[in-house]
């Protein structure tokens, strides 16, 4: 986010307690202003006071509903009122751009994906900024109020000023001012992120890590990289949410990354450098393998694996057992109770989670990897959804609530 400044210290216990109150109606509504004051562990008082602020700004609203075991009369609850507001959620990924419309439940209004080459005639940040204009041409007559935008991306990124240092594949992004610019650009809330931490935070708020209090979530896909919930929330969310296994170094000699370095994890284990590698093993002589002739895509790879393909399989062993080195590492440092793995190789999980964790309990501590769970995400990282996690994030944080109410 693009913050205005840190807000004083009586500003920030409003901001906490507006979201506290705004998250526990999310999920528990419809739910009593006593309830309400028992589980937000505040006055009464207090609970009318912010009530009230946000049934005046429309974004909750008072509904009837029957209290278990009672047969008298409906009682008043509070629900959130969503439909009225609206946010841009985005995601850049290689060659496109994924720009949907949701209320502030996270219902997706409407959805589109466009080209977003990697060369191109204008600068990137340009070329972004145009077709978020031209998306909200299209779409103006489905639009309500708008209240932010949040977009996820790959590389190396400053959340807190809304910075993108590095882009994998745009290799003309430097420093890119994508937050500052976009803010100023629409006046509203702009919301920067590594797409593996927002894809961790979606996963904690909706997913797989949903109730779990630490979590490692490793991606590998275009680029490799770990989320990690600690304690309830994601590790340096305000800066880079993401611990940059992908630029950790494990072949000195190794081809160069987009990051400077050499023999990073990530030009082993992305899923470019997998389908690389396949390539120079068919062009030697190899026994037969099902991937000789064949459109070579990691689902083919997947499948010529799980159908017995020693070539696929051995391929996908050696990438489990590269990241499973670094995850023992990870393990050792957070003590999760889950890790979880978002890849397009889950289609191979039976071959790839193994050697994944046959890693991580031969090189941690015992006592901390004996009792962990390896589970696929319940998300692929694909659409606008980590994007309106961030969203939903900064409403349960209270700094989006205060900038509504505050018009």
């Amino acid at each position: 986010m693009i913050p205005d400044g840190q807000p004083g210290h009586i500003d920030q216990i409003k901001q906490t307690n507006v979201g506290a109150v705004y998250r526990l109606i999310d999920q528990f509504g419809p739910i009593s202003r006593i309830e309400l004051s028992k589980k937000a562990q505040l006055a009464p008082a207090s609970i009318t006071k912010i009530v009230r602020e946000l049934l005046q700004a429309h974004l909750v609203l008072e509904t009837e509903f029957q209290d278990p075991g009672s047969r008298g009369r409906p009682a008043i609850g509070l629900a959130l009122d969503t439909q009225a507001w609206h946010y841009l959620s985005a995601r850049i990924s290689l060659g496109s751009i994924t720009l949907g419309l949701r209320d502030l439940s996270s219902k997706l209004v409407v959805e589109e994906v466009l080209p977003l080459p990697v060369q191109g005639a204008e600068p990137l940040l340009k070329r972004i900024i145009s077709e978020i204009d031209q998306f909200f041409i299209r779409h103006q007559r489905k639009l309500e109020r708008l209240t932010a935008i949040a977009i996820t991306l790959p590389g190396m990124i400053d959340a807190r000023r809304g910075i993108v240092h590095r882009m994998p594949f745009y290799h003309d992004v430097f420093d890119m001012p994508l937050g500052e610019t976009l803010s100023g650009h629409t006046g509203l809330p702009v919301y920067v992120q590594h797409d593996i931490g927002a894809w961790t935070l979606a996963e904690s708020l909706y997913g797989a890590s949903r109730g779990c209090k630490n979590v490692v979530q490793v991606v590998i896909d275009h680029n490799v990289g770990v989320g990690v919930i600690t304690s309830g929330r994601v590790l340096h969310a305000g800066s880079s949410s993401v611990a940059e296994i992908g630029h950790t170094q494990v072949d000195p000699y190794g081809k160069r990354c987009y990051c400077g370095n050499h023999g990073c994890l990530e030009t082993v284990a992305s899923t470019d450098s997998i389908l690389e590698l396949v390539r120079q093993r068919l062009t030697v002589p190899v026994p037969a393998s099902l991937l000789h002739g064949v459109s070579l895509t990691i689902e083919a790879v997947c499948d010529a694996a799980n159908r017995g393909d020693q070539l696929a399989r051995d391929v996908i062993i050696s990438v489990g057992q590269s990241v499973g080195r670094i995850l023992a590492i990870m393990v050792n440092l957070f003590n999760p109770e889950k890790v979880l793995i978002g890849s397009p190789l889950n289609l191979s999980q039976d071959i790839l989670h193994p050697a994944i964790m046959s890693c991580i309990q031969q090189q941690s501590l015992p006592t901390y990897s004996e009792n962990i769970k390896l589970e696929s995400t319940q998300f692929y990282n694909q659409g606008t959804m980590p994007g309106a996690a961030l969203v939903k994030d900064a409403l349960y944080s209270g700094s989006l609530i205060i900038k509504l109410l505050q018009g």
